[in-house]
């Protein structure tokens, strides 16, 4: 089976939506995102520093792992499930507090699928 990374480069959309964004993002949507069917693991980010010369465009990383036929495939499967308020026993807890926070508090840079072409292990795997 394919495998890929949907990966997120999302923030908070200014810095008095900090707390929102922890509630909502960081502490509910990874999780409800990653009990999608065909997701293997979901994980957050935050930025700690840049990288030689590289410009860092968002603050956080959200990525998924996840095993599919297609990106295609796996995009159509999120998509109904994101729809679905009764797909798992928490997903009415996170609509609600997208709700009660008047919207979805997230400023998103960037987005994509990523099909898994070669893994190497480093000294540390398996350790």
């Amino acid at each position: 089976m394919p495998q890929f990374i949907l990966i997120g480069l999302c923030e908070p959309p200014g810095p008095e939506d900090q707390a929102a964004f922890e509630e909502w993002f960081v502490d509910q949507h990874i999780e409800d995102t990653a009990k999608c069917p065909n997701f293997v693991n979901g994980r957050v980010f935050k930025l700690s520093g840049p990288h030689l010369d590289g410009e860092t465009v968002s603050g956080y990383l959200s990525l998924y792992e996840v095993e599919a036929p297609s990106y295609e495939e796996a995009e159509r499967v999120l998509n109904e499930w994101q729809a679905d308020p009764d797909a798992w026993e928490g997903r009415r807890r996170h609509m609600e507090t997208g709700a009660r926070l008047g919207g979805i508090p997230l400023k998103v840079n960037g987005s994509g699928w990523y099909e898994l072409m070669k893994s190497f292990p480093g000294p540390k795997a398996g350790a």
